[in-house]
């Protein structure tokens, strides 16, 4: 089937593209990934040499044809950017079937209404519950215990829920986002100020690790590598606020508490423990596996998600131990995720984002951003000002790890484990 940009069905199939590509992009697929999704849909209505310009906040196809006829140009705003990696398998699959077999216009219109109006594949009292035991499993691993997990776990749902209460009525996300930051800073405060003989500082750190931007700053980075800048800069833009709506909402709490004489100080700080004692790898897997729930991933894939998560954990205390520097070993357990995350995903025709993303939580730099802080807060200026770049860079390592390992994969694609993955590549390329 073949259709012209100036028709009706080629205008049909322009809009189709351009609500793939929303739906692909608000789930927080790469620029590069929806470009080509885009491209694959229209190739195989027959619209072939269409533009397609992507950004962070709006999708633009622009065909001009050979013949002379009159140029035709479609946009669409993309305006919610909620992670549904449910809906985005599902649109993927699609993609790959239009690319495969002829289906009718009509019936992958229909299909994509399906997959838009589709249930959420959890709750939402279920997805609330994960977010919590984000930073219950976080302040495990950074050695709190079940009476802190306990306390990050109210104090992120109280977050969460006040954050959605100021969302309904119609106050911006950045406030949101401070709210909840604030709330798990707040709980620490008062465990401190009662003198509960706990690590109340581990609540901090996992309340941070739940709200911390781990998707977007892989996205960012992968565009920017990409060479798509534009996309690249908007991204870090946005994780940029992110984590200045986090530092903002405990920056607040701590310093009121410090001028209210509360004892806090940076060496009551926990970072994680370099150990494999079961109770870090419960807390790397549980960190992974909620954090899969949060994303929404299918129930069938979050035991692989889990399991990165794990393998993340052991690979970062074992280069650290060998004496790896802390940033160099984040990146390097980050590229050996990537790498691995990368290949199931193609053998198993999913994005990569599916197992990746969440393997990546266990090293989130909470314990870093939240040392920065408080360091701020007791007026250590330049000593909070080092403990945030290290935050900064660890997270930049995160990312970087991340798409250096599928590079790694796309570099020596055709010979040793490329090669036993390559007909599920050829069928998923570039997703």
């Amino acid at each position: 089937m073949t259709f012209t940009a100036s028709d009706a069905e080629g205008h049909r199939a322009m809009a189709l593209a351009l609500r793939v590509g929303e739906l692909l992009l608000g789930s927080g697929e790469a620029t590069e990934n929806v470009g080509g999704a885009m491209r694959r849909i229209l190739e195989a209505y027959g619209l072939r040499h269409v533009e397609a310009d992507v950004n962070l906040s709006a999708i633009t196809l622009s065909h001009v044809p050979d013949d002379g006829r009159p140029a035709t140009t479609a946009e669409r705003r993309v305006r919610r950017r909620h992670p549904d990696y449910d809906r985005l398998i599902a649109v993927h699959h699609l993609v790959g079937e239009v690319a495969t077999r002829e289906l009718p216009l009509g019936e992958t219109e229909e299909r994509l209404r399906t997959i838009t109006r589709r249930v959420r594949v959890y709750p939402d009292w279920a997805v609330v519950t994960a977010l919590a035991l984000i930073s219950a499993s976080a302040a495990v691993l950074i050695g709190g215990g079940l009476t802190v997990a306990a306390a990050a776990f109210v104090a992120t749902v109280l977050g969460d829920r006040a954050g959605a209460w100021l969302g309904r009525r119609g106050v911006a996300e950045f406030f949101q986002l401070a709210v909840a930051a604030m709330f798990g800073s707040l709980v620490a405060v008062l465990l401190i100020a009662m003198r509960v003989p706990v690590e109340a500082s581990a609540v901090v750190v996992g309340a941070v690790v739940a709200l911390l931007p781990g998707r977007p700053l892989v996205a960012c980075v992968q565009d920017g590598i990409a060479g798509e800048y534009v996309t690249a800069t908007a991204r870090l833009t946005e994780v940029v606020f992110i984590v200045a709506a986090v530092i903002a909402g405990i920056g607040a709490t701590l310093a009121v508490a410090v001028r209210l004489g509360v004892p806090i100080t940076v060496e009551s700080v926990p970072s994680a423990p370099l150990t494999l004692a079961p109770p870090q790898l419960a807390g790397a897997l549980g960190l992974s596996l909620t954090f899969a729930v949060a994303l929404l991933v299918p129930p069938r894939y979050l035991l692989p998600g889990a399991l990165g998560g794990g393998l993340i954990w052991l690979t970062f205390v074992w280069l650290a131990r060998h004496g790896v520097p802390l940033i160099g070993a984040t990146a390097i357990a980050a590229a050996v995720v990537g790498l691995l995350g990368t290949a199931y995903a193609r053998r198993v025709r999913v994005p990569s984002a599916v197992f990746v993303i969440p393997a990546i939580g266990p090293l989130l730099p909470g314990s870093a951003l939240y040392r920065g802080m408080l360091e701020l807060s007791l007026d250590n200026v330049s000593a909070g000002a080092l403990h945030l770049i290290e935050a900064l860079s660890i997270a930049v390592g995160i990312g970087a790890g991340v798409i250096m390992g599928a590079e790694i994969l796309r570099a020596f694609r055709g010979r040793g484990l490329a090669r036993r993955i390559r007909p599920a590549a050829r069928r998923t390329r570039g997703y």
